[in-house]
């Protein structure tokens, strides 16, 4: 179960009316309890449950095969280094508009200053404007439009030159 299933799930049980849930599978344990009109807000709890899994035994033709594309993952990150990446500040929902109506804050190849607003990221049903920290050109937005988005993960790529 992903996070956008989790998420589909709790506004499922939201619009319910039910007071508690409980999801129990193999790999994940989930219990949502919602507050019933008496101020309380949405609670859930998720569990990872351990699974042993057998040490992988790799034959060493495979581990010298396995290496060249880590070399080329270096070279591209290489590639990458001149560039900032901005991260989200908070997890929530990743939006590149103001509203569905409106046009996009920032696309490929526009020019940003600090304190621009490159996105915004839904929170608890807050809006909150991410600003650009440092002036450059934008040259890769790296998340979809209304994504799921995790603390620290990479947003944009920017070329501060």
């Amino acid at each position: 179960m992903d996070l956008k299933d989790i998420q589909n799930l709790i506004k499922f049980v939201a619009k319910s009316g039910a007071s508690e849930v409980k999801l129990e599978t193999d790999e994940l344990k989930i219990t949502i309890k919602t507050g019933s009109g008496e101020g309380k807000g949405e609670m859930t709890y998720i569990q990872q449950i351990p699974t042993m899994a057998p040490p992988a035994q790799v034959p060493v033709q495979q581990q010298a095969a396995a290496a060249a594309p880590v070399q080329q993952e270096v070279k591209a990150e290489d590639a990458n280094s001149k560039y900032v990446t901005i991260k989200s500040p908070i997890i929530g929902t990743f939006y590149r508009k103001p509203s569905p109506d409106k046009d996009v804050f920032v696309e490929v190849g526009s020019t940003v200053k600090v304190g621009d607003v490159l996105c915004v990221i839904e929170a608890m049903k807050l809006f909150n404007e991410i600003e650009s920290e440092i002036a450059g050109k934008i040259v890769k937005v790296l998340v979809d439009d209304s994504s799921p988005v995790e603390f620290d993960q990479p947003l944009f790529l920017v070329d501060p030159s």
